[in-house]
């Protein structure tokens, strides 16, 4: 099952499931599995090997981007060295002309997160964006926030358990907050098309609302992009991209692959459903 959803435990499967995606005229963010490190010794050790990865896509001439997660550069240890770790990487993916997607973490450590993106933001680096998610209460002002601040967004649902006290536990009350940052993002974008939001979501209910909007709205559909993981919905992949939409796969690789999935299935037992589900989906 893993193998379906993990490119593979090395930067050469990372690099090989980038290419193959490019060749079916799909973009793609690669991810190097693995959080909350407890040393600044392995922080260090995985910024560097998105430095291998970026310099590895950067020779295949592939112009992937990439996600980061900061408790694997180091935040929970100390956080003025995983500043350091980021810009490292920052640095190298702006000399390949590539992006950095900050992930998002448990709302513990949203502001510590967001905080980090903007001070890379005010230092001059337009290449690093942050992902919000639509479940927390707290996104549309976080949303209006970076906007203001000339910072790129994915939106995503939220895969942590999180307590009610701080994001929405219903569905029906997530999905009417993701539309409504959808549209949020995408009135942004019109006005400032640098802003790019990514949408994040395989749900065809949000893509399509998304669609109609933008259209209403009159956003050209070069100024978004739609996001989907590697290896869900492949068929509803390549309809996005055949309708005109930019579409791009986050595609996770390396050994931390075990942890990745049972935290997220142990965390919210519904994602083991979404996973096992698209197992009979094309």
């Amino acid at each position: 099952m893993v193998a379906r959803f993990v490119a593979g435990e090395h930067m050469e499967d990372a690099v090989r499931a980038t290419a193959a995606l490019t060749a079916r005229g799909l973009a793609v963010t690669a991810d190097h599995l693995g959080e909350n490190v407890a040393t600044e010794a392995e922080a260090r050790q995985a910024a560097d090997a998105y430095l291998h990865l970026l310099d590895a896509l950067a020779r295949a001439q592939l112009k992937a981007h990439v996600s980061v997660k900061l408790t694997q550069f180091g935040l929970d240890v100390r956080e003025d060295a995983c500043a350091a770790n980021l810009r490292r990487v920052a640095d190298q993916a702006r000399a390949s002309g590539t992006f950095v997607r900050v992930d998002m973490e448990s709302s513990a450590h949203t502001d510590r997160i967001l905080r980090l993106v903007r001070a890379m933001k005010a230092s001059g680096y337009a290449n690093v964006g942050a992902v919000i998610q639509a479940y927390l209460y707290r996104s549309a002002d976080d949303i209006a926030t970076l906007c203001a601040e000339g910072i790129r967004v994915r939106l995503c649902k939220g895969a942590y358990k999180e307590p009610p006290d701080r994001a929405f536990p219903k569905k029906k009350d997530v999905d009417a907050s993701y539309r409504k940052l959808t549209e949020a993002l995408l009135v942004a974008a019109k006005e400032a098309p640098d802003l790019y939001p990514a949408l994040a979501t395989h749900d065809e209910k949000m893509i399509d609302a998304a669609k109609r909007y933008a259209a209403q709205r009159g956003v050209p559909s070069t100024s978004f992009e739609f996001q989907m993981l590697y290896g869900i919905r492949r068929d509803l992949q390549d309809r996005i991209s055949k309708d005109g939409f930019n579409l791009r796969v986050y595609v996770p690789y390396g050994t931390q692959w075990y942890p990745y999935f049972m935290r997220r299935l142990a965390e919210r037992p519904a994602n083991l459903w979404f996973f096992v589900s698209s197992l009979v989906k094309p």
